[in-house]
């Protein structure tokens, strides 16, 4: 069997990717056409940069949402006489069933490298976005009421919060999750506090709107209780006794790690936006009313301070990929032999002079999903100041 050419691999590629495209074209059909009703969302098909990120972006989410359709081979698996096998080689010892090539080539342990760049996708998407919300949920919850209350709470938070920023972030992250970190069993209690805050969030949030309706406040509070507390056992402790809310030691520690490296970031910001806007007309007349400053700080301050939270929040992914991608590179990721993009750049980097593939190609995907998250905040962010 003959090697691709490289108009063939890439056809070979794009049809893997099928799924992908046809999502694509659906998302953006549909929101194109109801854009009108949609919101900032909706205005981001307005600008030609928004529409280029969130495309990108879209791109390697439906990518990590096909991953288990879109790969021709388990990511882990090596196959004889592929070891280092440039992009569009044909298996050696072809097995019936299997794909026939391996599209970007080889690794140095005959791993197929189109297939871990793919599920590479998942694990990235699988921790970033949702430790940055996390990291968002800690950040305003204490930014809220140091902004708005200031005094003596404002200068202790700010205070901590500065006294984490003083670490070079890099470095700060390469130490919480080194394994004689770990062995103190200082992540799990970072975990034991911080996972609280989204708890203590949504509890507060609907409590502040519905202090008025006590059947309807006691209904969303304890579901809020209830489901947070039950995430909260098996995400901190790993004590959910069906598995649904589970992470392995590994995720905990990054997972962990992002968020705590964030939360003093948002909280900045969070305080900063509280500030400005606590002395607009708005929130004097709610003052006024009678208001409690729970409700007016997240049913009125809040949702007016949305759109720089929205870009920094789309920044932040970025940062946070580049951070994972940066820790895989280290060796301290997920797992050894994880398909993270950073964990495969360092596998490859060793023959970099030689066979670049391995290594050139999560960096390309590296590269172009913080560049979509770029563009998406760039559009965000020329979009909300039109409000």
């Amino acid at each position: 069997m003959d090697p691709l050419s490289w108009p063939a691999l890439l056809g070979h590629a794009a049809w893997r990717l099928l799924p992908v495209w046809i999502a694509l074209a659906a998302t953006f059909a549909l929101s194109i056409g109801f854009k009108r009703r949609l919101g900032l969302y909706g205005r981001l098909f307005e600008s030609n940069v928004g529409m280029i990120g969130l495309g990108i972006v879209l791109f390697w989410v439906f990518t990590a949402i096909f991953a288990t359709q879109i790969i021709t081979f388990d990511p882990l698996a090596q196959l004889s006489g592929m070891k280092n096998a440039l992009p569009g080689s044909p298996l050696k010892t072809p097995v019936e069933g299997a794909y026939s090539h391996y599209l970007f080539g080889g690794d140095s342990l005959a791993r197929d490298v189109f297939s871990r760049m793919v599920m590479g996708a998942r694990e990235v998407l699988k921790i970033a976005p949702a430790a940055t919300l996390f990291a968002f949920m800690v950040g305003v919850t204490l930014g809220l009421p140091a902004g708005y209350f200031g005094g003596k709470l404002d200068t202790s938070l700010s205070f901590l919060a500065n006294l984490v920023l003083a670490f070079p972030v890099i470095l700060l992250f390469y130490l919480l999750v080194t394994p004689e970190i770990v062995q103190t069993g200082l992540p799990m209690y970072f975990a034991a506090v911080l996972f609280l805050f989204p708890i203590l969030f949504f509890a507060i949030l609907f409590n502040a709107r519905y202090k008025t309706d006590p059947p309807r406040r006691n209904l969303y509070v304890g579901l809020t209780l209830a489901l947070g507390l039950w995430a909260y056992a098996g995400l901190a402790f790993n004590a959910d006794p069906t598995g649904i809310f589970a992470m392995s030691p590994n995720l905990l520690n990054v997972f962990v790690s992002v968020v705590f490296v964030n939360s003093p970031g948002v909280f900045r910001i969070v305080r900063g936006l509280v500030m400005d806007i606590k002395a607009r007309d708005y929130v004097a007349a709610g003052q006024t009313r009678g208001e409690s400053p729970w409700y007016i700080m997240l049913w009125e301050i809040l949702p007016n301070a949305r759109g720089p939270l929205i870009v920094d929040f789309c920044l932040r992914i970025g940062y946070t990929t580049i951070l994972l991608g940066t820790l895989g590179f280290f060796g301290l990721g997920v797992s050894p032999e994880s398909p993270d993009w950073g964990s495969t750049i360092d596998d490859g980097r060793k023959l970099l002079a030689i066979f670049p593939h391995p290594a050139l190609v999560p960096a390309i995907a590296l590269m172009s999903l913080v560049l979509g998250l770029n563009l998406l905040a760039d559009g965000l962010r020329e979009e909300s100041l039109k409000d």
